[in-house]
């Protein structure tokens, strides 16, 4: 079928066809360019969604993807984002293979159908502009034959009436023939235009219409299959992805199937064991015994139970189990809102705070003369700089030896740290050979540089190269010592390491490492069983009898001080406490309100009235 031949009289028709299948195809267009935009909104929002759960660099989000668990998810992020760059292509795909050619076809289309519908009107005036000639020609012969016809008439007239003369007959007689003639000549003129219009309708019907109809159709149908192949090119866009995406999701499946909850308790394990051994069963206390205690030059021991009295008033029934004590009582008592106070002279353990009154105890001039050899030697510089050490821990600094964690942990980050250590150490070395390398080059070669040039920084890197390997040895010496202390020492060894090891003094160099808790602090590792815990509770107690901490006066409170921070104490304007350490110009004054409660106010809070008979602490 063709347009030319059954729709050759539908030319408006036609052109509101065509128009409207334009605006289809800019419809689809429009529908494709919007598909783009959400697949490129889409792909952003997954980026967007990738990145906001990404572990941020350098911070405790990283350190946690060590799990199967968060590495399978950080596999799906990174997934995620593959994903969505397939997203992205496809908004490509259909925007250079779509939009963009259906675009430039839809203005080739436009152009084409104004040319053919130009030429369809073209056609039509001409064919109005010969009919209107023929019904110019028409009019003229009728006109013309009527005018022949009256003139006939009117001769015919003057020719009967005997009164006209011959003049006047022959007059009309002669514009009768001339009427005549015109007509004869309108009729020949009518009958040739009337022929060429019959020719040229003829033409337009059969020739030129059908022609321009039928490229109009061909137009049409072009369009038709152009929409048809790009809505098979729009599902070939989402089909070729398709084997990408399922590969990411094979990989999200891998990544899930990964996870190892056996590896992920080890790790577990691994990051947040202490290194140390459980506390043993706490002894039955009887309260019935009698105090006795009897020392003798060879030993610090005796029942636990002659002690006991002791213990009970003075404050120190409880084990000194410091892997599970929140606050290190002695930390708290040294630690000031603004400065730590001087370090005092009594006993870094917190048992040997004095917290109430003492019980008589016989003379134990052997431990007292051990003890005083430890205070007046350098090991006491050296614990008290661990003592310092977790001091500052307390206030927010990291010990560089690690100092402040559990053995086990300890022992992770010196390595980490000598690793570290030593690859920076390649680095430096790689760097000295590459530039010594280059010094021999220029020796050989003079025009190429000045060899002379290259000492300068051929020392500096020999100096870093120095500089690390110290740093590195520091810290090995350290990893020696934990590694070396770690497995080698038993419960016993362990437990003894909280006294200064009475029958040997010399072991009083090792104060600040076998005493130290995790958290950095300064104590006893005190057990609750055996001769052991005798021998360290006995121990305790001579401490307190060689240096007690006694009320040295009393103070009033001017105002009220709320002690938030850590070593001070909160008092209540108008109370009164003891006063067991003056202002040593630090501005702070230690007191004491129970056997329990002990800690630093501001001098200048509290009015002081010393005891001018007591001993200075």
């Amino acid at each position: 079928m063709s347009w030319g031949t059954e729709l050759w009289d539908q030319f408006d028709n036609l052109e509101k066809h065509t128009q409207w299948g334009i605006d289809i195809l800019e419809k689809y267009i429009k529908f494709v360019k919007e598909r783009t935009e959400i697949e490129l909104s889409y792909a952003k929002q997954l980026r967007n969604l990738a990145k906001k759960y990404q572990p941020k660099k350098n911070s405790k989000e990283e350190e946690e993807y060590r799990y199967t668990a968060c590495k399978a998810f950080l596999s799906t992020l990174n997934e995620m984002n593959d994903y969505a760059g397939q997203h992205e292509v496809i908004s490509e795909n259909m925007t250079s293979n779509i939009t963009v050619e259906l675009a430039r076809y839809v203005q080739e289309l436009k152009q084409e159908r104004k040319s053919y519908f130009h030429d369809g009107r073209k056609a039509q005036q001409h064919i109005e502009i010969c009919w209107k000639q023929l019904e110019s020609s028409k009019r003229r012969f009728e006109r013309d034959c009527k005018e022949a016809d009256r003139a006939q008439q009117y001769f015919e007239k003057m020719d009967a009436d005997i009164n006209v003369t011959k003049a006047d007959v022959e007059k009309a007689r002669q514009q009768a023939q001339a009427r005549h003639q015109m007509a004869e000549d309108s009729k020949a003129d009518y009958s040739s235009i009337l022929q060429k219009f019959n020719h040229e309708q003829h033409e337009y019907y059969h020739t030129h219409i059908p022609n321009i109809f039928q490229k109009i159709q061909e137009m049409e149908e072009r369009r038709i299959v152009r929409i048809g192949e790009s809505m098979k090119t729009y599902a070939e866009v989402d089909r070729q992805v398709i084997p990408i995406i399922g590969k990411c999701l094979d990989e999200i499946v891998k990544a899930a199937e990964s996870i190892d909850q056996k590896n992920d308790s080890q790790l577990v394990i691994e990051a947040y064991k202490s290194g140390f051994e459980p506390p043993g069963d706490v002894e039955f206390e009887d309260y019935t015994q009698p105090m006795k205690r009897t020392v003798s030059d060879n030993s610090l021991s005796n029942s636990r139970g002659e002690g006991k009295p002791e213990l009970k008033f003075g404050g120190k029934s409880k084990g000194k189990l410091w892997p599970f004590i929140k606050k290190n009582k002695l930390m708290s008592l040294l630690t000031s809102p603004h400065q730590p106070p001087p370090p005092p002279p009594a006993s870094a353990s917190p048992s040997a705070v004095p917290n109430g009154p003492q019980s008589p105890k016989q003379p134990k001039e052997p431990l007292s003369h051990r003890f005083n050899e430890f205070m007046t030697s350098k090991p006491k510089i050296h614990c008290f700089r661990s003592l310092k050490r977790g001091l500052s821990l307390k206030l927010g600094a990291t010990p560089e030896d690690f100092s402040n964690l559990p053995p086990e942990q300890r022992r992770k980050k010196l390595q980490q740290k000598v690793d570290e250590l030593n690859k920076e150490i390649q680095k430096e070395m790689d760097q000295r050979d590459a530039i010594t390398k280059m010094k021999d080059v220029y020796l050989k070669n003079p025009q190429m540089g000045d060899p002379a040039s290259l000492d300068h920084k051929l020392t500096e890197v020999s100096q870093n190269i120095e500089k690390l390997r110290l740093e590195a040895q520091k810290f090995e010496a350290w990893l020696a010592e934990v590694e070396g202390r770690l497995p080698a020492r038993s419960e016993q060894a362990r437990r003894q390491s909280g006294m200064f090891d009475a029958q040997n003094p010399a072991t009083v160099n090792n104060c600040a490492q076998d005493r130290e808790s995790p958290d950095g602090s300064y104590t006893e590792d005190q057990s609750q069983e055996g001769e052991v815990k005798v021998l360290a509770t006995d121990f305790d107690d001579e401490f307190d009898e060689e240096e007690p901490l006694p009320a040295i006066g009393t103070c009033k409170a001017l105002y009220t001080f709320e002690g938030q921070n850590e070593g001070t104490i909160s008092v209540v304007e108008g109370e009164t406490l003891y006063v067991i350490e003056e202002d040593k110009g630090d501005g702070w004054t230690r007191i004491r309100r129970n056997e329990d409660e002990e800690g630093y106010v501001p001098t200048s809070y509290v009015e002081v009235y010393l005891d001018k008979n007591a001993k200075d602490p």
